[in-house]
């Protein structure tokens, strides 16, 4: 199995995300390292175990975690939107679901279940019954400790073509509660001033379409 991975990153990014893609590219035996600009096509889709930033366009907001927890409801770690495109807690690595892992390189079928692991903290996003503090929509959160999670962390990606591409704009459902993840607009203060809510909401809008932009992408070829 060869694998290649392709690095789509901006010019302004911080020098821990460089270091972390280093690390990536140097663990992956007989991998090729390719740079923005070179294979747009032949990475097109989001791949299990690619590392992702997920951008909300209408917000202009990427999913983001960090070490702060929710006040109220879980008290788990809370997860919201921030603008600033080159924050390192903003990439999630896309794997499968509990007991059914998918093959790293493969291209994610649309329909189907995955998990999103926070790459700083190592949490999955999640949602369950508890409120949202700012909407009172359904909390979405960062939850599990060294790799073990529950249902409450597969969501199902919903799009209109075969696999999820990148240049497409999907949702994630919540496979328990059937909601969307979503971001409503409303910011917090401290200690996260300024950053968006991120909850899950039962009706298709604007606020829950997400688009994968920047990060490391996986290819798996057979090799011939």
């Amino acid at each position: 199995m060869k694998i290649k991975i392709y690095i789509y990153y901006t010019k302004m990014f911080c020098s821990v995300y460089n270091l972390f893609i280093t690390l990536l590219a140097s663990v992956l035996m007989r991998g090729s390292l390719y740079v923005h600009g070179n294979l747009e096509n032949e990475f097109k889709h989001v791949t299990c175990g690619s590392g992702v930033k997920l951008l909300n366009p209408y917000h202009r907001v990427r999913l983001h975690s960090h070490e702060v927890k929710y006040g109220s409801g879980s008290g788990q770690q809370s997860v919201t939107g921030v603008g600033n495109q080159d924050d390192i807690n903003s990439l999630w690595v896309v794997k499968g679901k509990m007991g059914t892992p998918c093959k790293r390189g493969n291209p994610i079928k649309c329909g189907s279940t995955i998990r999103l692991v926070h790459q700083t903290t190592k949490r999955f996003l999640h949602s369950h019954l508890f409120q949202s503090p700012l909407s009172n929509n359904q909390e979405v959160s960062a939850f599990g400790e060294n790799g073990v999670g529950d249902e409450g962390d597969h969501w199902s990606v919903i799009c209109t073509s075969k696999y999820w591409n990148r240049s497409d704009r999907v949702r994630f459902k919540h496979t328990l509660t059937k909601k969307y993840l979503h971001i409503t607009g409303d910011t917090f203060g401290r200690p996260i001033n300024g950053q968006s809510e991120v909850s899950a909401y039962s009706n298709t809008e604007p606020g829950n379409e997400w688009e994968a932009v920047e990060g490391v992408y996986i290819q798996a070829n057979s090799d011939k």
